[in-house]
C-alpha cells in the first residue's frame, strides 16, 4: 500500500525523525506510538501527502485511496448531516452521471454494428460493473449505519450541521471517511471526542476494515483492541514491533535490556583493551600485541541502544484545606434549556434587520416566543462524599458537562445544589487548552498567572511538565495538543484546591502523562470528579460511577469495567430502567424505597420476557445483517482481483476466470438483494 525509505524531517537543528524505513501493507492495523512532540501527526501527514519530508521517499501503490482524520480540521455549517455525510459518495455520483450519460447515448444511437457502437457498449459494461461494485445501491443504508454507529439518532439527519458542537461534526467528517472506504486509513486521535458506545463500535468496524488502517491514540484499550502491529517513534528513530500494543510494551523492555546486557560487556571488553594499551604502550616487547588490540578496538562497532525518554511529569497536587464532609449535595437538580426568538409577522425591509419591528400603524410586530425545550436532564439527587473519586459517564450531549456547569455556577437550574463548607474548587474545561493566548511564551504564560512565592518556583513548575530549558521560551501557538493540554494543566495546580473537577483531561496527554496524571489524582487528598470516556484511565481510579442518559443521573457503585459489566444486566422497557436480578425486580429510579406490590412485580417480568425475546430476535436479525455484509465484501474484492486479472492481456482468452467473475457478479447481486430485505426487517424490529 505505502513504502517509507529512509525518511527523514528536520523543523531545527535537531531532526524531528531520520532513517525511518517501513511498509504499510494492506490489513495492517498499525498504532503509532510515541511521546508528544515525537513526530506521530507529522508522519501521518507526510503519508497522505500534506506535508513533504526533508529527505527519503514515500510511494503510494497505484490507484490506493488514502482517508486522513486530522485532529484539527476546517468543518461546513451550510448544510444538514445527511447532506454532508453524502459528500463522501461524490465519486459514486459521477460515476454513476457517466453511466447515466453512456446510457443516453446507446439509446441515442442506431448503428448497432459499428465499432464505435461496441466500443460505447464495453465502456458502459465497465462503468456500469464499477458502479455495482461500489454499492451504490446500498450507500443510505451504510450512510445511516454509519451515524448512527458514532451517536447520532435517526432525527439528527436533518438538523443543520451548525447546531452541533466542533465533536460532534468531527463525528460527521469520521463518517465520511469511512464512507468512502478508502483502501489506507490515518486516524489522528479519532476518540478524542467519542463516547464509550461510539469507541467501542469503532473498535469492531476496524477491526472488521478491509484495508490498512495507521492510527494514533493515547486511549490504551483501544489500539490494543485494533492494533496487530505497532511503529514506535523514540528520540529521533522510527522502530517497527509486529505485534499488538500491549505485546509491544513487554517486548520493549525486553529488547532494551538485551541491548543494555550486550553493551555492558561490550564496554567492559573495550576498557579491557584500552588498559592493555596503555600499560603496554612504549614496550617494544609488546608492541605487535597493543598494534593488534588498537586495530580490534577501531573494528569493533558501538552496540547502540534504544534511548528512552525519561523525562516524565512529576504531578504532585499542593496541600488543601479540608472540605465539609459533603462537597457536592443535588436534590432534584433540573436543568432544561429553553430556546427562544422573534417571530415576525407582516415582514417589510425596515424588519430585516430584527431591531425595530414595529411601524406606528402596528402591522410590523414582533413577539418573543418558545420555539423549543430541551431537557437534558430531571431529578437528579446525588450526593458526593469528601475524598471519592467518581466519574460521569455517558453519551456526549447528555449532560455531563452540563451538571459540571450547575456545579461551578455558570448557568442557571431548577432544584437544589449544595456545595459543601470549606470548598475549594479547580475546574478543568475541554476547551481549556484552545484558551490559552497563542502569542505567549510557555512561561510567560505560567507567570501570568501565578502568585505569591509560586512565581520563583515557575522554571521547576516546567521542568516537572516537560517544559524546561528552551521549551518555556516555546510560544503556545507552535505546541502539540498534548503540549498545550500539560500548559493548561499547570494553570489548574497553582493554587491549592480540595475539589477537583476535570472534564476530559486526557485529550492529547500521551500515555506516560496519563499514568503521572493519573497517580497524582489517586494520591489526591481532596475530591474528584471525573468526566472521561477513556476507560483504561479511569480504571483503578473511580470508585463510583454516575451514567448520564435519557434525562437521568444513575449511581453505579465500583469500578469502570464493574459499570460496563453490570449495564448488561439492566434493560429499558417502556421507558423505565428496571433492574433483574434472580427473582425480583425494582425500578432503580423510584423515588421511595417501598417494595413493588405481587401484581407490579408480575408485570416486570412479563414485560422483561417480551423485552428478553424482542432483544433475542433483534441480535438473530443483527447477525444476519452483519453476516451478509461480511460475504458482500468478500465477493467485491474477489471482483476486484478478477477484475485486474481479465486486464492482463495474457489472460483474455481465459474462460475459467470469465465464468468466475460471472458466477460472482450473479451471486452479488442476490446477496445486495437478501441484505436490502434483512436490513429492512432489522429496522421494523428496531422501531
Amino acid at each position: 500500500m505505502i513504502s517509507v525509505e529512509n525518511l527523514k524531517v528536520e523543523f531545527g537543528v535537531k531532526p524531528l525523525f531520520s532513517d525511518a524505513s517501513f511498509v504499510v501493507n494492506a490489513r495492517d492495523r498499525i498504532a503509532l506510538v510515541g511521546k508528544n512532540g515525537a513526530g506521530k501527526s507529522t508522519m501521518l501527514k507526510i503519508l497522505c501527502g500534506q506535508e513533504r519530508p526533508t529527505a527519503g521517499t514515500v510511494s503510494v501503490a497505484q490507484d490506493a485511496t488514502i482517508g486522513y482524520l486530522p485532529q484539527v480540521m476546517n468543518l461546513q455549517d451550510q448544510t444538514t448531516v445527511r447532506e454532508e455525510a453524502q459528500k463522501a459518495f461524490e465519486d459514486t455520483a459521477r460515476l454513476k452521471e457517466r453511466v447515466e450519460r453512456l446510457e443516453r447515448q446507446m439509446n441515442e444511437r442506431t448503428d448497432y454494428e459499428s465499432q464505435d457502437y461496441m466500443e460505447l457498449v464495453e465502456r458502459y459494461t465497465t462503468e456500469h460493473e464499477r458502479l455495482l461494485m461500489a454499492g451504490a445501491e446500498s450507500q443510505e443504508a451504510a450512510l445511516e449505519r454509519t451515524l448512527s454507529g458514532l451517536g447520532f439518532l435517526r432525527t439528527d439527519l436533518e438538523r443543520p450541521t451548525s447546531e452541533f458542537s466542533g465533536g460532534w461534526r468531527m463525528r460527521i467528517e469520521l463518517a465520511k471517511i469511512l464512507l468512502r472506504r478508502p483502501d489506507v486509513l490515518l486516524l489522528d486521535e479519532p476518540t478524542n471526542h467519542l463516547d464509550i458506545e461510539s469507541i467501542q463500535w469503532l473498535e469492531q468496524l476496524l477491526a472488521q476494515w478491509s484495508g490498512a488502517v495507521v492510527l494514533v491514540s493515547h486511549d490504551r484499550a483501544f489500539i490494543d483492541n485494533v492494533s496487530n502491529r505497532t511503529l514506535e517513534i523514540s528520540c529521533g528513530h522510527v522502530i517497527d514491533y509486529r505485534v499488538k500494543y500491549s505485546e509491544y510494551v513487554t517486548l520493549r523492555k525486553d529488547r532494551r535490556e538485551q541491548q543494555l546486557r550486550a553493551w555492558e560487556n561490550q564496554q567492559k571488553e573495550m576498557a579491557e583493551m584500552k588498559d592493555f594499551i596503555e600499560r603496554f604502550r612504549y614496550k617494544a616487547t609488546k608492541a605487535v600485541q597493543v598494534q593488534q588490540k588498537i586495530r580490534q578496538l577501531e573494528k569493533m562497532v558501538p552496540i547502540e541502544i534504544d534511548e528512552v525518554d525519561n523525562a516524565a511529569m512529576h504531578l504532585k497536587f499542593p496541600p488543601c484545606l479540608r472540605s465539609g464532609d459533603y462537597p457536592i449535595i443535588c436534590d432534584e437538580v433540573r436543568k432544561e434549556f429553553r430556546v427562544k426568538c422573534l417571530e415576525l409577522r407582516d415582514f417589510s425591509s425596515k424588519s430585516l434587520g430584527l431591531r425595530d419591528v414595529s411601524d406606528s400603524d402596528g402591522s410590523n410586530v414582533s413577539q418573543l416566543s418558545t420555539l423549543n425545550s430541551h431537557l437534558v436532564f430531571d431529578h437528579v439527587n446525588l450526593t458526593i462524599k469528601r475524598g471519592e473519586k467518581v466519574a460521569f459517564v455517558g453519551k456526549n450531549g447528555e449532560g455531563k458537562t452540563t451538571l459540571v456547569k450547575c456545579i461551578m455556577g455558570e448557568i442557571p437550574f431548577d432544584g437544589s445544589l449544595k456545595i459543601g463548607h470549606n470548598v475549594q474548587i479547580g475546574y478543568f474545561a475541554q476547551n481549556q487548552a484552545q484558551l490559552l493566548d497563542e502569542s505567549l511564551t510557555v512561561r510567560d504564560t505560567i507567570d501570568r498567572v501565578a502568585r505569591g512565592e509560586v512565581r520563583l518556583r515557575i522554571n521547576d513548575i516546567l521542568g516537572a511538565f516537560m517544559f524546561g530549558g528552551e521549551a518555556a521560551d516555546k510560544r503556545v501557538r507552535v505546541l502539540s495538543g498534548g503540549e498545550r493540554s500539560r500548559l493548561a494543566m499547570i494553570r489548574l495546580l497553582l493554587e491549592p484546591v480540595n475539589l477537583l473537577i476535570l472534564d476530559e483531561p486526557t485529550n492529547h496527554l500521551d500515555m506516560p502523562s496519563k499514568d503521572v496524571l493519573k497517580e497524582a489524582i489517586r494520591a489526591f487528598d481532596g475530591t474528584a470528579i471525573i468526566v472521561s470516556h477513556d476507560r483504561e484511565f479511569l480504571d483503578g481510579l473511580v470508585t463510583k460511577v454516575f451514567e448520564f442518559g435519557g434525562g437521568r443521573v444513575r449511581e453505579h457503585i465500583g469500578g469502570i469495567y464493574d459499570f460496563l459489566r453490570d449495564r448488561g444486566e439492566s434493560i429499558e422497557v417502556r421507558g423505565e430502567r428496571i433492574e433483574i436480578k434472580g427473582e425480583s425486580a425494582s425500578k432503580s429510579e423510584s423515588k421511595t424505597n417501598l417494595p413493588p406490590s405481587t401484581s407490579q412485580l408480575s408485570s416486570q417480568k412479563n414485560d422483561y420476557a417480551a423485552h428478553k425475546e424482542q432483544q433475542k430476535r433483534l441480535k438473530k436479525a443483527e447477525k444476519a445483517v452483519e453476516d451478509s455484509e461480511k460475504k458482500i465484501a468478500r465477493m467485491e474484492q474477489r471482483l476486484k482481483e478478477l477484475d485486474a486479472l481479465l486486464c492482463d492481456p495474457k489472460n483474455a482468452s481465459d474462460m475459467t476466470l470469465v465464468t468466475e467473475y460471472t458466477d460472482t457478479k450473479r451471486q452479488l447481486d442476490e446477496e445486495v438483494e437478501r441484505w436490502e430485505q434483512l436490513s429492512e426487517e432489522l429496522e421494523n424490529l428496531n422501531t
